[in-house]
């Protein structure tokens, strides 16, 4: 239970948010004692995809962007999936409760397509990070530095490439919150 008392978020797009980069990492901080509250555009719930094309399942919406702030919760985790990162990423709230964990030098653990929301969020300059493939111009853009490994973590922020990379990632992700507050996390906060 090394999460014991721990809160940590993890977002969810009303449509388009991968299946398995959802269930599993909220499963993993779960597992370990960690309280998950699922943070997403609209209440109700939420629908998600696997292989960004095949229905997933529902999921309820705990709470809206609208009723939390990063200084509710001790680490965030945000799920891939083409539509819903880009759905994330095109919402002025959600940007502003990303980039504030960075500020709160919060962890934070995204997977896939995620990290486009850390680019919106203006967040990733001089960060070591991975992600799928076909957004690594967009990251490299925004002032990372891509690599191709199954998980990066770069002072308190987790990063992976896709639903493969899912077992090191939660690990790492867990681990990184055990950690808590890093200094360095709030180093690329422009």
């Amino acid at each position: 239970m090394k999460l014991q008392g721990k809160k940590i978020a993890i977002l969810i797009a009303p449509r388009g948010t991968e299946e398995p980069e959802f269930v599993q990492p909220k499963d993993a901080v779960e597992a370990e004692g960690g309280t998950v509250t699922v943070v997403g555009l609209e209440s109700g719930t939420a629908k998600t995809v696997n292989n960004d094309l095949d229905p997933g399942g529902e999921y309820a919406v705990d709470k809206t962007f609208n009723d939390v702030s990063a200084d509710d919760f001790d680490g965030l985790i945000i799920p891939g999936g083409t539509a819903g990162a880009d759905k994330l990423r095109a919402d002025d709230t959600a940007v502003a409760f990303i980039r504030a964990f960075f500020e709160q030098k919060k962890p934070v653990a995204a997977i896939c397509h995620a990290p486009w929301t850390l680019a919106e969020a203006d967040v990733l300059k001089g960060r070591k990070v991975t992600s799928f493939h076909s957004i690594k111009t967009d990251l490299r853009n925004a002032g990372a530095n891509w690599v191709d490994e199954e998980v990066v973590v770069d002072e308190g922020l987790v990063t992976s490439r896709n639903p493969d990379d899912l077992d090191a990632f939660c690990a790492r992700a867990v681990e990184e919150f055990c950690e808590g507050k890093h200094e360095e996390q709030s180093r690329s906060v422009a």
